[in-house]
């Protein structure tokens, strides 16, 4: 069985930290649902914004919001830091 080291021993990767990062990307983006069980784990678990977990699940903000209610997570109301609060500002404009 081919393993990380075998890639990074061949050259075609820098790292084994490389290889993982290239295999886990290639993952998400074949399994999407992946990626949205990824963002509801992180929005229940911690403290990431509905902005950031959109993002991160690949969904608009108001996708993610009905995302997190159909899995029994009530989405917090408003950003805790300006960060945050730009970060709701520029999702909500891109989803509309």
């Amino acid at each position: 069985m081919l393993t990380a080291t075998d890639l990074v021993e061949a050259r075609l990767y820098r790292s084994e930290e490389a290889v993982m990062h290239d295999a886990i990307r290639h993952l998400l983006r074949a399994r999407p649902e992946l990626r949205i069980e990824m963002a509801v784990y992180r929005y229940r678990n911690e403290t990431i914004s509905l902005a950031k977990a959109a993002k991160l699940a690949g969904v608009s903000w108001a996708q993610m919001r009905e995302i997190l209610l159909e899995k029994g997570v009530t989405p917090r109301l408003g950003a805790e830091t300006v960060e945050e609060a730009i970060d709701e500002w520029v999702a909500l404009h891109q989803s509309g």
